[in-house]
C-alpha cells in the first residue's frame, strides 16, 4: 500500500512539473533573415544570420539584449529559488581564501581574499606580518578587474603583475616593489606575456591588444627596456601566421637565451648564450612533434613526444645542444609521462595510468630506483621544484577533500605536509568511482561518476554530465566541493575522459582531432547511453554541460542525439565550424580542427558543424546557450547565430535560449559577487530541469 501511495505521489508531482513548465511559454524573439549564399569547395551554403557576426552593429546589439532578457525572464519563471541553495553558495565563495605560500629566494608571498572582498590580492610576509602589496580592486572598485599573472624577478624584490578587466583577457602589466607595494615606472598596456631578462633592466614582452586580436595579426616578441615607453622596444621575432606562437626567455641559473616558435603540437627551439651577438641556432625543429628543454648547469633535459606518443625524457649537452645528439634517458613506456623534475640527486617522473598519476624515481643517469609512495591516497595533480632549497612541492588531489600540498626533500625524498585549504563543506557521504565503457567503435573510454554513497540505481536519478575532449586536455580527480549542493540533493555528477584529451597520451589526443573529431562526440554519447543502460538515470533526468571546445561538443550532441538529454548548457561555444577560423584568436586552433580553406578539412568540418547540422523535422532538446560579450577567444557570434537558426525551425518544441554575460569574456576574472550570482543561476536552472528541490 505504501508503494502504491508513493507511486501516485511521484506521478502527480511529475505531471505537475511538466504542466507548470509548459504553462510558461518562452518568448521567441523574431530574427530577420539576411541571406548569404556562397559556394565553397563546390558546395552551396546558405547563411541566413551572418549579419549577427558584427556585435558592434546597433541592430545586433538590440537583438542580443532582447534575446538575453527573454531568457532571464523565462528562467526566473521556470527555475524557482531552492531552499538553502543561495546560503550554501555564499558560504563556499564569500569566505577567507588563500593560496599556498609561494617561496622565492628568502621571500614569501600569498594570494588572499578575505570575507566580503571581491578579488584576490597579493601579500608578502615580512617579519611574520602579512602586508598587502597589490589590490586590483583599487584599480576598479566594481571588482571586475582581476590578477592574471605574477612574475617575480630573481631575488623577488620586484614583481610584474598582470591584470585584466571584465574577463577580456587583454592584460596590463605593472611592476611593483615587493616590500613597499609601490609601482615602478609606467603601466604597460595590452601585454600578452612578460619575461624578465637576466640582467633585469629589460624584459621580453609580447603585445596582445584587442586590435591585434581582431585583425588576427601574428603576435611578435620584443625586447623592452624597463622604464621606457614600450613603443621603443626592439622587435626580435614575429611568426609568419597568427596560428603560430613565439616566445623568448633567459634561463635564471644558466647563461642561455631560448627562442621558440610553434603551434599547439609542434615547435622549433633555438639557443644562444646571453652575451652572444650571433643569431640563435636551431637545436630542435619538427612539423609533427614537440620537445621542450629543461636546463641544469651544462646539461639539457628534453621531454618530447618525438616518435614517442606517450613521451620520453632525453638528454643532451650544452656543448652539443642539438636534439639530434640527445640520448634517451627515460624511454617511452606503456603509461604516459605527464612531467618531470630534476633535484640534486634524482629525476622524479610523473606518469599516468588509467587517469591516475604516480611518481617514479630515477637516478641522474636514468636508472630506475623506485616508485615514490604517496603519504595518502590521491592523485598527483601538481609538482614543482625549488632549486635554491632543493625541495619539491607536490600536490595530491581527491574528489572529497581539498587538495593537499607537501614538501619533499630533494635528497632523502621525505614528505612534509605543507598546505591545505579549509572549505566549509562535508563530503563524507559522497563517493567517486572510475568506470570504463565502450564507445561506438568499441574503444575503452574512462569516466568519473560522483554521487552519494546511498544512491539507488533505479533509473531515475538526476545526472549532470560534462565533457571537453580536445587540445590534449584530459580529466583527473579534483575536489568536487563546489558541486556539493547538487550532490547532496541526490545528483550524480559525471566527468567523461573523451578522445581528444590527454588521458592516454598523444595517440589518444590525435584520435579525437582533425578528421577523427567525431570520435569525441561518439564517446560522450556512448557515456550517456551507458548511464541509461546501467540504471543510473533516464533521458528526462540528464542535463549535459560543456564550454569552449566543450561547447562545440554540446552543439554536436544536441544535433546528433537530441533524444538523450532533458537540457543542454552550451557555454562560450564554437558552433559555426566553417567560419570559426576567421575571428579573433581562432587561427591558433587550426591544428586541432583543420582549415576550412582546405577541401579535405572543409568536408569533415561541415559533417559535424552544429550550425550546419540541424536536421529537418527534428526538435533539439532545451538549450541554454551562453556567451561572453568580452570574449577574446571564442566570438559570441557562434552562440547568437546558432540560437537564431534553431529558434526559427517550425518543428522546434523546446526553448533555445541565449544568455549573455555582459561583464565577462571566456569565463575568467569574475568578481566573487559575479561568481556567486552565476553559481546560483546555473544550479537553479539545472535543478529545476531535473526536478530537484
Amino acid at each position: 500500500m505504501k508503494t502504491i501511495i508513493f507511486l501516485v505521489w511521484f506521478l502527480l508531482e511529475h505531471i505537475f512539473f511538466i504542466m507548470n513548465s509548459h504553462a510558461q511559454e518562452f518568448t521567441v524573439i523574431p530574427t530577420t533573415k539576411n541571406t548569404v549564399k556562397e559556394h565553397i569547395h563546390g558546395i552551396e551554403l546558405t547563411d541566413h544570420f551572418r549579419w549577427l557576426e558584427d556585435k558592434n552593429q546597433t541592430d545586433v546589439i538590440d537583438w542580443t539584449r532582447k534575446q538575453h532578457d527573454a531568457t532571464v525572464d523565462f528562467i526566473k519563471k521556470t527555475a524557482p529559488d531552492i531552499p538553502g541553495l543561495d546560503e550554501e553558495i555564499k558560504a563556499l565563495f564569500d569566505r577567507e581564501m588563500s593560496s599556498p605560500p609561494r617561496l622565492k629566494k628568502d621571500r614569501e608571498f600569498i594570494s588572499k581574499k578575505k570575507k566580503g572582498e571581491l578579488q584576490f590580492s597579493l601579500y608578502t610576509i615580512l617579519n611574520g606580518e602579512e602586508i598587502k602589496i597589490f589590490d586590483p580592486v583599487l584599480l576598479d572598485p566594481s571588482g571586475k578587474t582581476s590578477i592574471t599573472s605574477i612574475t617575480y624577478n630573481k631575488n623577488a624584490s620586484k614583481v610584474a603583475i598582470g591584470t585584466q578587466s571584465k574577463g577580456a583577457e587583454i592584460t596590463d602589466i605593472r611592476i611593483i616593489d615587493t616590500k613597499t607595494g609601490k609601482q615602478i615606472g609606467e603601466t604597460l598596456y595590452g601585454i600578452g606575456s612578460f619575461s624578465w631578462a637576466k640582467d633585469e633592466s629589460k624584459a621580453f614582452i609580447t603585445p596582445r591588444t584587442k586590435e591585434l586580436i581582431d585583425k588576427q595579426s601574428p603576435l611578435a616578441v620584443y625586447l623592452h627596456t624597463i622604464g621606457q615607453n614600450p613603443i621603443t622596444a626592439q622587435k626580435l621575432v614575429e611568426p609568419s601566421d597568427a596560428k603560430i606562437s613565439a616566445w623568448i626567455y633567459e634561463t635564471e641559473y644558466e647563461d642561455f637565451q631560448v627562442w621558440g616558435e610553434g603551434d599547439f603540437y609542434t615547435n622549433t627551439i633555438k639557443l644562444k648564450t646571453i652575451q652572444s651577438k650571433e643569431h640563435p641556432r636551431t637545436i630542435y625543429s619538427s612539423k609533427e612533434f614537440k620537445a621542450y628543454p629543461e636546463f641544469r648547469n651544462n646539461d639539457i633535459y628534453w621531454m618530447t613526444n618525438d616518435h614517442a606518443p606517450n613521451f620520453k625524457v632525453m638528454k643532451s649537452n650544452a656543448n652539443s645542444p642539438e636534439f639530434a645528439t640527445a640520448t634517451t634517458l627515460i624511454p617511452e613506456g606503456e603509461t604516459v609521462i605527464d612531467g618531470f623534475e630534476i633535484t640534486n640527486s634524482w629525476i622524479i617522473v610523473q606518469d599516468k595510468k588509467d587517469i591516475m598519476t604516480r611518481l617514479k624515481v630515477y637516478d641522474l643517469q636514468g636508472n630506475y630506483h623506485k616508485e615514490l609512495e604517496l603519504p595518502e591516497f590521491g592523485n598527483v595533480s601538481g609538482m614543482s621544484y625549488d632549486r635554491d632549497k632543493n625541495l619539491l612541492y607536490i600536490t595530491i588531489s581527491t574528489f572529497t577533500a581539498p587538495a593537499k600540498m607537501y614538501k619533499v626533500d630533494g635528497n632523502s625524498l621525505n614528505w612534509t605536509f605543507y598546505y591545505q585549504e579549509s572549505v566549509p563543506v562535508d563530503l563524507s557521504d559522497i563517493k567517486a568511482d572510475i568506470h570504463f565503457y565502450e564507445s561506438k567503435d568499441n574503444k575503452r573510454i574512462p569516466m568519473f561518476i560522483v554521487h552519494k554513497k546511498d544512491i539507488q540505481l533505479d533509473g531515475n536519478n538526476p545526472v549532470l554530465i560534462t565533457g571537453y575532449g580536445g587540445f590534449n586536455i584530459g580529466i583527473s580527480p579534483a575536489f568536487v566541493g563546489y558541486n556539493a549542493s547538487f550532490l547532496k540533493r541526490g545528483g550524480i555528477w559525471v566527468s567523461t575522459g573523451l578522445r581528444g584529451g590527454n588521458e592516454y597520451g598523444e595517440s589518444w589526443h590525435q584520435d579525437g582531432m582533425l578528421q577523427k573529431k567525431q570520435h569525441t562526440f561518439d564517446d560522450f554519447i556512448a557515456a550517456t547511453e551507458w548511464l541509461i543502460k546501467n540504471k543510473y538515470t533516464n533521458p528526462s533526468k540528464i542535463v549535459a554541460r560543456g564550454g569552449s571546445n566543450g561547447g562545440l561538443l554540446m552543439g554536436a550532441i544536441a544535433t546528433q542525439r537530441p533524444d538523450l538529454y532533458r537540457a543542454i548548457i552550451c557555454q562560450v561555444p564554437l558552433l559555426d565550424m566553417i567560419r570559426y577560423h576567421k575571428f579573433q584568436i581562432a587561427r591558433f586552433w587550426i591544428p586541432e580542427y583543420g582549415d576550412p580553406e582546405k577541401q579535405e578539412d572543409f568536408g569533415n568540418l561541415l559533417s559535424y558543424s552544429p550550425y550546419h547540422s540541424m536536421k529537418q523535422g527534428v526538435s533539439l532538446p532545451e538549450m541554454l546557450v551562453t556567451v561572453g560579450e568580452n570574449d577574446s577567444r571564442v566570438d559570441p557570434l557562434h552562440g547568437k547565430k546558432f540560437v537564431a537558426l534553431a529558434q526559427q525551425k517550425p518543428e522546434q518544441k523546446s526553448p533555445i535560449m541565449l544568455y549573455v554575460d555582459y561583464d565577462s569574456g571566456h569565463g575568467s576574472g569574475k568578481s566573487m559577487a559575479q561568481m556567486i550570482e552565476d553559481q546560483a543561476f546555473y544550479w537553479r536552472y539545472i535543478m529545476s530541469r531535473l526536478q530537484m528541490k
